[in-house]
């Protein structure tokens, strides 16, 4: 039976191969349907497929999809007026956490939970991540966004490496708090648009230990979120801080929250820093995953992050702009590309590069 892909529920079972408006293959006959698949199909813009199920006459039934579940409201910018308001509560709600950690120096756990699980309730169903978080981005209260951001990106990176819901969530709210310690340095310091002297890069480096000390007095049911925020700037070589910490001496939420520290930190722009091209970002991921970065959790999250180009404008090198219409599951930056009625595979026309992703 046809059924919407906003009404698909994980346990569906394709009965049909399954291509995208390129005539590209997506998904397999037979293939059980679960949240990866669901989200894939979204990717590739599909709106409806053939499914066996036990809700086939019902989904029949009422054939159009309610409005506000609609494709483009997941994969759109159309979506931004449902999203947005979570997504700026969740901003508020960390500001006042971040207020009261700069005050009292402690944290309300209701109140982080207030402001942080709705929002990712919401976003449950992963939406193109990368339109979204430049869409909702601004400039301004980078610390809060930023603290957001990660939260949401932990989450997700989290559920791509498997982690149970209830984990995932945990660990997003980790993220969420991974920047907590910056309550207890000046602001002057934090916003300054000129090159930070040595001093001034050293109190920057304490909010680690700040961050720790806060959770550690606020919430001390679950230990790795302290830990996490000591150690997220930790890196697999020593080159972190603040104790220099090696590969498995660094807890792995803090390994995973290092990653999308980083992601986010470099897609903002901020009064010292141009945001940077979603390619170059991704790039710069892959190539500190074999140096700085745990390996596994860094390419996983690049693997999962690159099919929501699809359907994006990519500027190649040579001056042409095509479109992409499929990614490739090893080589990240080799996509099929559409410019006109010609495709150009990167994985085997080496010559052609992407200079820019065009959002």
């Amino acid at each position: 039976m046809r059924v919407h892909v906003s009404d698909l529920k994980e346990g569906d079972l394709l009965v049909s191969d399954t291509f995208n408006d390129y005539g590209l293959h997506v998904l397999s006959k037979g293939t059980q349907l679960q949240h990866r698949e669901i989200s894939l199909l979204l990717q590739h813009h599909i709106e409806y497929v053939d499914v066996d199920n036990d809700r086939a006459t019902e989904a029949a039934a009422t054939p159009e999809p309610s409005p506000e579940r609609t494709l483009e409201s997941i994969v759109s910018p159309n979506w931004l007026p449902s999203v947005r308001p979570d997504y700026e509560k969740a901003v508020k709600g960390f500001e006042d956490i971040y207020n009261q950690a700069t005050n009292e120096g402690v944290l309300n756990n209701d109140a982080v939970m207030n402001a942080f699980k709705p929002l990712i309730s919401n976003f449950e169903m992963e939406r193109d991540v990368v339109s979204m978080l430049l869409l909702l981005n601004t400039t301004d209260d980078y610390t809060y966004q930023h603290s957001v951001q990660v939260g949401m990106l932990a989450y997700y990176l989290a559920t791509w490496l498997e982690y149970s819901d209830e984990e995932a969530l945990q660990i997003g709210k980790a993220g969420f708090l991974h920047d907590i310690g910056k309550s207890k340095v000046e602001s002057a310091i934090l916003n300054k648009p000129a090159k930070l002297t040595k001093e001034e890069f050293e109190e920057v480096k304490k909010h680690a230990q700040y961050g720790h000390d806060i959770i550690t007095e606020s919430i001390d049911e679950e230990p790795f979120l302290a830990v996490s925020a000591l150690q997220h700037h930790e890196r697999n070589d020593g080159s972190g801080y603040p104790h220099g910490l090696t590969g498995e001496e660094i807890h792995p939420v803090a390994k995973i929250i290092a990653v999308v520290d980083i992601y986010s930190a470099m897609i903002s722009e901020r009064v010292y820093q141009k945001k940077r091209d979603l390619l170059f970002v991704l790039k710069e991921l892959y190539r500190l995953s074999f140096s700085e970065l745990d390996p596994h959790i860094a390419q996983t999250f690049i693997k999962h992050m690159i099919p929501n180009f699809i359907g994006k404008k990519a500027l190649l090198e040579s001056g042409e702009t095509g479109t992409i219409i499929m990614t490739h599951p090893t080589e990240f930056f080799c996509p099929l590309i559409q410019i006109g009625d010609r495709f150009i595979d990167l994985t085997v026309e080496r010559e052609y590069e992407i200079k820019e992703i065009i959002i």
